[in-house]
């Protein structure tokens, strides 16, 4: 085995710098880029400032971080370096902020796992747009380029819900100069080679995978290659929320394509204009910002601070591919990284585990070999010329494409070289499962070859006791607008599951992850879905409301009431009582729970469902519901719906 690298050998300089002694330290007198971050500052490749920062300082420039800066005070943290050659860069950090400071129920969270020991309170409420702000009251005449998720979901006009209102695009709000969206290593790559050419930032406007404002009326920049689609302003969008849900179907759509349209918004007196996408990172592209020299630590200053829980929870894990092409409706990935999968080399995944075997405080556990889903490494179209025409948001929904490519076999090959790596004991599964894929009957003969021999190796293998799935609910109406699968799919892995432990030997558990409050979900639903996962033997413990978030399908739905591709009405779940009155039922098993369920269950004529949950109540009483019986599916039409 090679000898450990201990990690108290690393100097200050094998860090970005974070202060102006630092950056003396590394001999600079100026900076060409300083980044400025919502959250601390860790080197690692998990960490979006951290990427950027290194994939700058490879390309010769000197850049410096600024993590967590204090807005409250005299702005210090901004004025400390003062201004860089080429231009300031501002991300709220690896989570919107809004989402990373409040819950479903819009209580401020006690805590925030990007800041040591967990304290929140370190970054403000928008912090992409308040760092801006700052930054160009201070520097005026330097451009400030925004990053990162927030900035990367609020593109367009996006409903907020913690205001509970539409805002405008986040350049408009911001005052910012350009914004690069998704991830961005590759088209920042692109605009720096530009500068450094001596190329004015004005004149960067056609540049892929970026976003800039103009005069509303100036001629768009000319690019023959691309096709243009105009969305309904942001005032049309406020007059009429039909207009709002037919813009995110064009939004999503060439968010889905390989080769997509640039998009472009009236807001005001100005215009966004949002350049189409790059395709999908090739291997040697994404191997390029894995392989950069990382610490793959936070940096000293946080010494005796405490933890950062995000950190630790990823610290002995390694990333294997991005984006996802599960279409969920509720889910942001495939906004942000894309839909279809840009996977590493075998090579720059091996490497990575060899490196943090060598950790000395690595205990010989990989915590996660995985991805925004844990079973997409390596796949693709069968055939990509079909794939450059598609726009489908799924791949695997309503039906697994037949042009997928399904086999699990390179994937099931990385566990197996990772675990005789030198040091190591175990390889976990920490990412969730797609299960959809390794129960397709259409499937080839050696795709499901490759099915099996996945299941088998990762049940027996990989998984610590307990597997995360995301079922997120049973109601088909519900996993219908969740584009999600049947929920029979996720009984019969449950099968598989069950027996391949008892071949095994093992005693480890499936953990389903719930979600109440979706769009078009309803409270018998959730009595439902409390039936069935007792009937299962599960006592939920993963379980979530659902929280709007920025440009996902589920959240148009809740500020229109309208699904964007059939402008139907849907129903919504939108006061307090209503998503409490659906909370309520993931914790029927608890007994503060119980009189208010039985009661209710009662005054609504649900005994179908209470002489499952509570059977000593219903006993002697055969009064039947409309639905008569319980049954996992709903007929649709019988009961008055709220919209």
């Amino acid at each position: 085995m090679q000898k450990k690298r201990l990690q108290n050998t690393h100097n200050i300089t094998d860090w970005l710098p974070t202060t102006a002694k630092e950056v003396k330290a590394h001999g600079w007198d100026k900076l060409d880029v300083i980044l400025f971050s919502g959250d601390a500052y860790i080197d690692h490749p998990s960490f979006g400032s951290a990427v950027i920062g290194r994939v700058l300082t490879n390309m010769g420039l000197r850049v410096a971080i600024v993590p967590q800066p204090n807005w409250q005070d005299d702005l210090r943290d901004f004025k400390k370096l003062g201004p860089p050659r080429l231009f300031f860069g501002v991300t709220a950090g690896n989570m919107d902020s809004m989402v990373n400071h409040y819950t479903a129920g819009k209580r401020l969270r006690s805590n925030d796992a990007y800041t040591p020991g967990g304290k929140s309170g370190f970054r403000p409420d928008y912090a992409t747009v308040v760092y801006t702000d700052i930054l160009k009251t201070l520097f005026p005449d330097i451009p400030v380029i925004l990053g990162g998720i927030e900035a990367s979901l609020r593109r367009f006009t996006h409903f907020d819900y913690w205001k509970n209102e539409l805002k405008p695009n986040i350049l408009s709000w911001s005052r910012a100069d350009l914004l690069v969206y998704g991830m961005a290593e590759k088209p920042l790559r692109d605009l720096v080679t530009l500068l450094q050419k001596g190329v004015p930032p004005e004149s960067l406007n056609t540049l892929p995978q970026t976003a800039i404002l103009q005069d509303k009326d100036a001629p768009l920049p000319k690019n023959k290659k691309w096709e243009d689609i105009e969305l309904f302003s942001h005032e049309e969008c406020l007059a009429d929320k039909t207009n709002f849900a037919r813009n995110f179907k064009h939004i999503e759509e060439e968010s889905n394509r390989m080769y997509p349209a640039r998009l472009h918004q009236v807001c005001g007196d100005k215009r966004i204009i949002v350049n189409p996408a790059l395709p999908p990172l090739k291997e040697n592209e994404i191997d390029y910002a894995f392989d950069l020299p990382y610490t793959r630590l936070p940096h000293p200053r946080y010494h005796n601070k405490g933890a950062i829980p995000a950190y630790d929870m990823i610290k002995h894990s390694v990333n294997l591919h991005r984006g996802c092409f599960g279409g969920c409706s509720f889910c942001t990935i495939s906004a942000h990284q894309g839909k279809f999968i840009s996977s590493r080399s075998e090579k720059s995944i091996l490497k990575e585990v060899k490196q943090i075997a060598n950790v000395e405080d690595f205990k010989g556990n990989i915590s996660d070999l995985g991805g925004p889903s844990a079973n997409m490494y390596k796949m693709q179209g069968k055939v990509l010329s079909i794939c450059e025409k598609c726009k489908r948001p799924s791949c695997i929904f309503p039906a697994v494409c037949k042009n997928l490519n399904t086999s699990h076999r390179p994937l099931t090959e990385i566990y197996k070289k990772a675990d005789k790596i030198p040091g190591i004991k175990r390889t976990y599964i920490g990412s969730g499962v797609r299960y959809d894929m390794l129960l397709n009957q259409d499937a080839t003969e050696q795709e499901k070859k490759t099915h099996e021999e996945y299941l088998k190796e990762l049940l027996t293998k990989h998984v610590s006791g307990r597997l995360k799935v995301a079922p997120e609910h049973p109601s088909h109406k519900v996993l219908n607008t969740m584009r999600k699968p049947s929920f029979s799919l996720f009984k019969k892995f449950t099968q598989q599951f069950q027996k391949i432990n008892k071949e095994a030997s093992l005693n480890q558990q499936i953990i389903p992850y719930f979600i109440s409050s979706h769009p078009v979900c309803e409270e018998r639903d959730m009595a439902l879905l409390a039936a069935e996962t007792k009937s299962l033997n599960f006592n939920l413990e993963q379980v979530q409301d659902f929280t709007p978030t920025p440009m996902t399908l589920a959240t148009v739905m809740y500020y229109t009431g309208l699904d964007p591709y059939t402008l139907k009405k849907v129903y919504v779940a939108r006061n307090k009582e209503e998503k409490q009155n659906q909370r309520q039922f993931f914790f029927w098993y608890k007994p503060e729970m119980r009189q208010q369920l039985e009661s209710k269950m009662k005054r609504l004529g649900w005994f179908d469902v209470l002489k499952i949950l509570f059977p000593e109540k219903a006993s002697g009483n055969s009064q039947k519901t409309k639905d008569d019986g319980f049954k996992s599916r709903e007929r649709s039409g019988k009961r008055k719906k709220r919209h």
